[in-house]
């Protein structure tokens, strides 16, 4: 009987997540369900890590989808974004570059233990 009510909690969970798209906090709430045992299911129960693994990668094809959107409307933000993640590639990325001018000394200490 407990597992069965278990199995019905879970269900519910997932059930939850998908109408999150995924956000554990907000699915947990909905569902009645606490944080830790949620993390519990997910390292105990290989079905129910696929599923929610299985709900994260369609929250993540929606976002892609909506910002694909801003991009094809002319959102410079999102077309910005877009090329620092996805075309690193062909040189879209932010660097640093530091320039040092002087000269650097370096040198070698050799550590000789005590003879006490």
């Amino acid at each position: 009987m407990a597992e069965q009510t278990k199995h019905t909690k879970k269900e519910k969970m997932l059930k939850a997540l998908e109408k999150s798209l995924g956000v554990v906090t907000t699915a947990c709430k909905m569902a009645g369900v606490g944080r830790t045992t949620f993390y519990e299911w997910l390292e105990k129960d290989p079905d129910f890590k696929k599923a929610v693994q299985e709900f994260q990668d369609v929250a993540i094809d929606t976002v892609e989808s909506k910002l694909y959107d801003l991009i094809q409307e002319g959102n410079v933000t999102a077309t910005i974004f877009y090329l620092k993640t996805k075309g690193k590639k062909r040189g879209y990325i932010e660097r640093q570059e530091i320039a040092h001018e002087g000269v650097l000394e370096s040198k070698v200490i050799e550590w000789v233990p005590s003879k006490e």
